[in-house]
């Protein structure tokens, strides 16, 4: 048997089978964007299509619009499924009698939104309240007070916020993984058929590819921007919470503004990928030094109780790893990541029972074990990265079409 020659066909194989790897780690990691809402009209349409057509009765008297926008200036993640943001969110009052109704509902000292995410009990200030007219600044500071005689047809009113929010992230394609974040907000009278709508006319561009109402450098540790943009989550409750006639209750589109934010692999492949590496790496030095040859195995000073000891140990290093991995992730199913972990697991247990049984037939010279013992261990060290390498294309492939 040639042993260059096939020495040669696993490194080629090997090095096929990574790239291929790399080449479905990259598609992995492509980000595909959700449905967005990028302007007005596409709010309007969106609206009529799914609560105006489907609620006949709840729109007798058409429902009001009640601009909205929002500015995240901060964010952190708690845990695996809570998130802190802190930024500022404002809202547009008209001078016409539904929206006047509103505000003065509202009140003076009471923010005109609810987070129904929030699990803290922090409660926003007001920031500013302006009024308008066609556009142009007529009134500085609303509460100081306003010339009654003066004419306006819109009032402005910001609050800042700090929030803790918990959501259920997913974490299946870990380390590949996107979060999008969301801050799913109610008008304050939520029991009414008040629709808040996004504020477009306060950004510079709202498009597709447009990342708006975002701290520009804003601190996100091991996570990258992505995107951001407006959507509606339907409401689908058990309950009227006691108000009678309630229209909230099924369907009713809720404002979210979404942030979208994807993991940096660097830091990932550190922590967690490079070990199993490193350990893949010792593992197969160690099944290298596997030999009947006594000049051989005495000059690596091979034995099986030193190879299993080595086992051991490397066992310990993926079992710690494994577990700083689902302290991270929390309490959610196995992910992506997991999978190297357990081929791992498997990899050890198979390396030290050739290796045993190596030793074994070495010594009873049974026909069963030939595959093991011919050419002195070659396959088992020839099939190591072949069998590695091929196992995780596999593992990578399933989670793509999953």
């Amino acid at each position: 048997m040639n042993h260059t020659l096939w020495w040669k066909r696993s490194a080629l194989l090997t090095l096929a089978l990574a790239g291929l790897l790399i080449i479905l780690w990259v598609q992995m990691n492509q980000y595909q964007p959700e449905s967005q809402l990028t302007s007005k009209a596409a709010v309007d349409e969106f609206l009529v299509e799914n609560w105006v057509e489907k609620h006949p009765q709840q729109n007798a008297d058409s429902f009001v619009e009640l601009k909205t926008g929002i500015f995240i200036q901060s964010l952190h993640f708690l845990d695996s499924s809570q998130v802190h943001v802190t930024g500022y969110i404002w809202q547009k009052y008209a001078n016409t009698p539904e929206h006047i109704e509103i505000k003065n509902g509202i009140g003076m000292d009471r923010a005109g939104f609810i987070l129904p995410e929030q699990v803290d009990q922090t409660t926003p200030t007001e920031i500013y309240r302006k009024r308008f007219l066609l556009g142009k600044e007529v009134c500085e500071n609303v509460i100081r007070g306003c010339q009654e005689s003066q004419a306006w047809d819109e009032e402005l009113i910001g609050w800042y916020f700090e929030a803790s929010l918990r959501q259920p992230f997913d974490y299946v394609n870990y380390p590949f993984d996107h979060k999008t974040v969301w801050v799913r907000m109610w008008a304050n009278d939520f029991s009414n058929n008040i629709v808040l709508v996004p504020d477009f006319d306060s950004y510079d561009a709202t498009g597709l590819n447009d990342i708006f109402g975002i701290e520009n450098d804003i601190v996100l540790g091991t996570w990258d921007r992505e995107d951001t943009f407006f959507d509606y989550y339907l409401s689908s409750y058990t309950t009227n919470f006691g108000i009678q006639n309630y229209i909230g209750s099924n369907g009713f589109p809720e404002l979210r503004y979404n942030f979208v934010v994807k993991r940096k692999f660097a830091s990932a492949f550190i922590v967690y990928l490079l070990p199993l590496f490193l350990v893949s790496i010792l593992l197969f030095s160690a099944l290298l030094t596997v030999t009947a040859e006594e000049d051989t195995s005495s000059r690596h000073g091979f034995s099986t109780s030193d190879f299993i000891a080595a086992a051991s140990a490397l066992f310990f290093v993926v079992m710690l790893a494994h577990i700083q991995l689902r302290q991270e992730v929390g309490g959610t199913n196995i992910v992506y990541i997991e999978y190297f972990y357990i081929l791992m697991y498997a990899i050890l247990v198979l390396a030290t029972a050739n290796t045993y049984l190596f030793s074994a037939q070495a010594a009873s010279k049974a026909k069963w074990l030939s595959t093991i013992h011919d050419n002195d261990g070659l396959i088992p060290k020839l099939a190591y990265w072949p069998v590695v390498l091929s196992s995780l294309v596999i593992i990578t492939l399933l989670q793509i079409f999953a």
